[in-house]
């Protein structure tokens, strides 16, 4: 991917040339995922807990038609308060870039993002999947990370999804699933799902060691690094559970389907929990964001 279409800033630039750690963050949790101003104080929040970490972000967004690694202070400031950004997915670059669009990265298309720029390792919340139900509908993250050679540190995908599904199609993709001190996947708003993970690490050390193999080795996919939501912000899997179903059920009554289903359930959630949905998302964004500074650290320490 070259100019016009993608954009590094020099700060980026520099820390890429020099070998200096470096986190990818997405932009749609910013643009779709939380409400104003709470998406700016958290898009801030979380490129300071990096910086403190020992790393350099780089929030990746699509701005006027280019897809930029890396904004601003007052880029990130007009993204979170664009109420006509788009939600670019892989599929949506072209037309996003062509029409010269602004909107927020998803995971596939931040991954893409960072490895054209040669960044290594991405912080999110949580990751698409396959649905639940008869749809199977399935994300494009899982696809991404079969293809793209980034570590996404992530709390395990979205609990509204099908985790045992979701974990069989990245076995068959050959994503490696890795447990930061951690033998289950964690469930995004539950500390555990109870499903194993492919592997564990106690480490940022021993999970570098495993990435370095596999991409010495010549495989191409990337890899799913999961943390645990912190215990003390986690939910309870069973008021999860009960408020999901309530959350499904207003979905169908409201016929919201496709693209729409995701936002609109997490925001039922939300308000079904009376908001410890939310804390428990911003508590992992920045529990995530500090792993994935420590794991970028050791990368540049050992690359």
């Amino acid at each position: 991917m070259t100019e016009p279409y993608l954009s590094i800033t020099a700060e980026v630039a520099a820390a890429l040339q020099a070998g200096r750690p470096l986190v990818a963050l997405e932009s749609t949790v910013i643009t779709h995922g939380l409400p104003r101003p709470t998406n700016l104080e958290t898009a801030r929040r979380l490129e300071t807990i990096v910086i403190q970490a020992g790393a350099l972000p780089a929030t990746v967004a699509v701005l006027d038609g280019q897809l930029r690694v890396g904004l601003a202070a007052d880029e990130l400031e007009r993204l979170a308060n664009d109420t006509k950004a788009v939600k670019v997915s892989r599929r949506d670059l072209g037309p996003a870039l062509a029409s010269r669009m602004t909107g927020g990265t998803t995971v596939s298309a931040t991954m893409l993002a960072a490895a054209a720029a040669g960044v290594r390792v991405f912080a999110t919340g949580g990751i698409g999947g396959v649905h639940r139900g008869p749809t199977g509908d399935v994300s494009a993250d899982l696809p991404e990370l079969a293809r793209t050679p980034v570590a996404v540190v992530c709390a395990g995908a979205k609990s509204i999804l099908d985790l045992p599904r979701t974990l069989e199609w990245l076995e068959t993709a050959g994503v490696p699933v890795i447990g930061w001190g951690t033998n289950e996947f964690p469930a995004f708003y539950a500390v555990s799902s109870g499903l194993p993970v492919s592997a564990r690490a106690d480490t940022a050390g021993a999970i570098t060691a495993m990435l370095r193999a596999a991409w010495d080795l010549g495989l191409t996919g990337g890899a799913l690094v999961t943390v645990p939501v912190p215990a003390e912000d986690a939910l309870d899997p069973v008021v999860i559970s009960q408020a999901l179903e309530q959350a499904e059920r207003r979905a169908a009554q409201a016929g919201i389907a496709g693209s729409a289903l995701t936002p609109y359930l997490l925001a039922q959630l939300n308000e079904l929990t009376d908001g410890a949905s939310m804390r428990a998302n911003l508590a992992l964004l920045a529990n995530n964001a500090r792993a994935a500074a420590e794991l970028a650290v050791a990368l540049a320490v050992n690359p």
